[in-house]
């Protein structure tokens, strides 16, 4: 019973050190709190800027409108008939609900093939790339939210194609990714960390 005892304790120390926090922060219309809330993230942004020079109140914007900060989201699963599961609709995954083509695409261009899409760090870094390319292909400023957000969405061929001119929908989330970029901004000069 010790020896079972022991390996008990071994497996529960191991599986709390594997514990990440994948649920949304409380308040996500308030870039402070959200800041206070996890550092972590915030943290991981400012790196993100650093590197690609994309702001801190854009990525925080995307990445709300993407996933609302919850690094395992994953698309919905489609059913026919109403009770057969066909699978979901994208391989979007994690906290920028990245694909997997473009995933594997950011981890061999920048040689981090350890990045994970549930990882914060990893997820802002590819919202950086991605947007660099969009600023590279197609001639998007890194603080246009609306349109970076638009590339983001559609991928670069798509946005070239103005392919989101079909979808209303979401032509109406870019424009409140713009909105909540600029209320992000103006959050994150008022409380000092911009």
């Amino acid at each position: 019973m010790g020896t079972f005892l022991r390996l008990l304790v071994v497996v529960l120390v191991v599986a709390s050190c594997g514990n990440r926090q994948f649920s949304a922060p409380r308040n996500l219309d308030n870039a402070c709190a959200l800041a206070s809330e996890r550092p972590r993230y915030f943290a991981a942004m400012q790196r993100t800027e650093r590197r690609w020079g994309v702001p801190v109140p854009i990525q925080m914007a995307i990445i709300h409108a993407e996933s609302r900060f919850i690094g395992d989201a994953r698309t919905p699963v489609q059913w026919t008939l109403g009770v057969i599961p066909m699978g979901r609709q994208s391989s979007a995954f994690g906290y920028s609900q990245a694909l997997d083509r473009t995933w594997e695409d950011y981890q061999a261009e920048t040689r981090n093939r350890r990045a994970r899409r549930d990882n914060i760090d990893d997820a802002t870094d590819f919202v950086g790339w991605y947007m660099n390319k969009s600023r590279e292909r197609n001639g998007i400023p890194l603080t246009d939210a609306r349109n970076q957000y638009l590339a983001y969405h559609e991928g670069h061929a798509g946005f070239a194609r103005a392919s989101y001119r079909a979808k209303p929908w979401l032509m109406a989330v870019a424009d409140r990714v713009e909105t909540r970029a600029a209320m992000y901004d103006t959050q994150l000069r008022m409380c000092g960390r911009v």
